[in-house]
This record gives structure tokens, sequence and C-alpha cells, in this order.
């Protein structure tokens, strides 16, 4: 609301004299965020308790998106802060310059593994997120269609034209499901095994969607049979009900992180190092261990129902700075083969 005044009363000078704490300006941070709304609701209330001096302005959009963003807006920062966006694009920010490193308060409790090897780290893990298949158990029944077991099952005549997954493009989900296969599988410039398999997927695809919860989405209403999508989603969805199973193909599972960075050249740099130091914390991490089964800090995450308890082992062994290096490629390679069926981004 706009308002002005010429001539403050003496009580309100004298207490601004007095208080200047409480006429100070707040600080505004602009985070730009691949979490899901419903994960972003409860940290952001979580951290407006720790500092009540700072409002965070959310930018959502899947992780390819904002992967764009910043390297378009390098020039002239518009986020002070990426949260909750995947490892694998932080670590193409980072080569390409866009993140100022940052060691926060509870660094010591991450695990190696879950972090930029090098100190200051230019980004850091909150918790893993990874593959999982949301099958539609109502609608495989009444069209008389197997559950798949494995990923090259999905690739079977039996699953034409009801499977869902996200676009590598847009979706960080899709991207580390392609980056998997092409570990599992092979490569070699786009003639390997993965490309095979994904060739063959291509055929019973349907849709490739921008988003990585939405395929799930689709399965729990019956608007899709087989949902290629992640545990999170797949776990909320069928705790409120959804007719789906999860499954978790037995070659391995795709994975990345929902990291944390700083932007360089964002002119809030204290306030975005607060940020960083609560999110690095045990009470953060405790609330990401509410969502997922791994957390980057160990022994965080609470057992989740619909999640094997051996869900670290299952996951792939990803290299990070392949997939930056390479991700140009891949995805240039993965559109032309297969981007006609990609949905529109609005």
């Amino acid at each position: 609301m706009a308002w002005s005044w010429r001539r403050p009363a003496w009580g309100v000078a004298m207490f601004a004299a007095l208080c200047p704490a409480a006429f100070a300006q707040r600080t505004q941070l602009v985070v730009y965020t691949a979490l899901e709304p419903d994960q972003v609701k409860a940290y952001a209330a979580a951290f407006a308790r720790s500092q009540p001096d700072i409002d965070i302005k959310w930018v959502r959009h899947p992780n390819g998106v904002i992967t764009e963003m910043l390297l378009d807006e390098r020039s002239a920062p518009q986020a002070d802060v990426v949260m909750g966006v995947a490892a694998t694009s932080l670590a193409v920010l980072d080569k390409r310059g866009v993140l100022l490193p940052y060691a926060p308060a509870h660094l010591e409790n991450i695990s190696a593994q879950y972090r930029d090897r090098k100190n200051p780290p230019a980004w850091w893990g909150m918790d893993v997120w990874g593959a999982a298949i949301c099958f539609n158990t109502v609608e495989a029944a009444r069209r008389n269609i197997p559950r798949p077991e494995t990923w090259k099952d999905l690739a079977r005549p039996v699953y034409r034209g009801v499977v869902v997954m996200p676009s590598p493009v847009s979706s960080g989900t899709g991207f580390f499901d392609v980056t998997a296969w092409l570990t599992l599988f092979g490569d070699d410039s786009g003639k390997g095994g993965g490309w095979q398999f994904m060739d063959a997927l291509h055929s019973n695809v349907s849709q490739y969607t921008a988003s990585g919860s939405k395929p799930c989405t689709m399965a729990s209403t019956g608007d899709a049979v087989v949902g290629i999508s992640f545990e999170y989603r797949g776990n909320t969805n069928k705790a409120k009900g959804a007719p789906i199973d999860l499954v978790f193909p037995r070659e391995g599972l795709g994975w990345d992180l929902e990291s944390l960075a700083i932007v360089k050249g964002t002119r809030r740099v204290a306030a975005a190092k607060l940020l960083a130091d609560w999110a690095s914390s045990p009470e953060a991490m405790t609330l990401y261990g509410r969502n997922f089964a791994i957390t980057a800090q160990p022994g965080m995450a609470e057992a989740l129902p619909n999640i094997p308890h051996d869900y670290e082992r299952r996951l792939v062994k990803m290299d990070f700075g392949w997939a930056a290096d390479n991700r140009d490629r891949i995805l240039a390679e993965w559109t032309r083969r297969y981007g006609a069926k990609s949905e529109s981004q609005k």
C-alpha cells in the first residue's frame, strides 16, 4: 500500500529513535527453487521462525528451466539463492561461474558424497531424490497390463501408449533417468545400449511432461498406467489413497541431490548465508527427512512406508561432473530423437 507522511507525531519519532530495529527495512531474498509446493510451505515457515527479519520470494520452476534462467541472467543476476535444485544443474552453473562458494555453518555434518568437493563448496546437498515408477493397479487390471519389474520391461509392446515420463530438458528427474540409463546400458556418443533402450521406450511413451511429479500424478488419476517419476511424489500420492504401486526397477535407480547454492553477484550476501546456514542445520535436515529416505546429513530421515529399507543401495553410481560436462550433448541428442512428444512449456 502506498502512503506518506509530512511530520511524524512525537511518540512515533521518539520510538523510532529509541528502537531503530523496529523500523529497519526487512531483507527480501529471491530464491529460485524446484521444490514441490508442499515442501516449500514447511521449509519457509521454519526458516521464518529462525530469521523473522528475512522474507523469501520463492520463484518455482523445473530444474532445467532454472538452469537456463540462471545462465541467461549471469550478467545481471535476479536470484540470490537457489534451493532444492539438482546438483547436476548446480555443477553446470559452477563451471559457468554463476555460483558463490560458501561453507555453511553445519557443513561438517554433510556426507562428502553429497556435496561439492571444493573447499569452500559451490553447492551442497539437502537430500537425495530418486527414480520410482508409479503404476496404476486399477487401470492395469482393467487393461490386462502387467506390473513392470525392470526398466527394460517398459520397452515391451504391452506398454504401448500407456507410459508417461518427464522430459530431461526441463526436469531434473527426467535428466537423472536418462543419465542413469546411459550409465547402466551405455552411451557411446548416441550409439550405446542406453540410447537403444530409449528408442524402444519412446514407442511406448505417450508424452514427455515438463515436470518430474506430473507422470506420477497422471498415473494416480488414471490418466496414465505407468508414470516414471520419483519416490517423494509416489510415496505422498499413495499415502493419500491413490491406487498406485511404487516400483523400483531392479537394474538400479537414477537420482540427484536437492541442493543449495548462493548466486554470485547477489547484493544480499549476508542474508543468503543465513539461509544457507539454516538449510544445513539439523532442524532443516529433519524436515527434509520427513519427505525423503536419504538426507545429506546421515541419520536424519524417517522410515517412509512405501520406500524400501535398502533404497540407498539401489542407487546407480552417478558422476555429477560427467553429467555436467555432457549435459548439452545429451539433451541435444535426446531432443533430436524424442522431443516431438514433449509437453509444451507455458
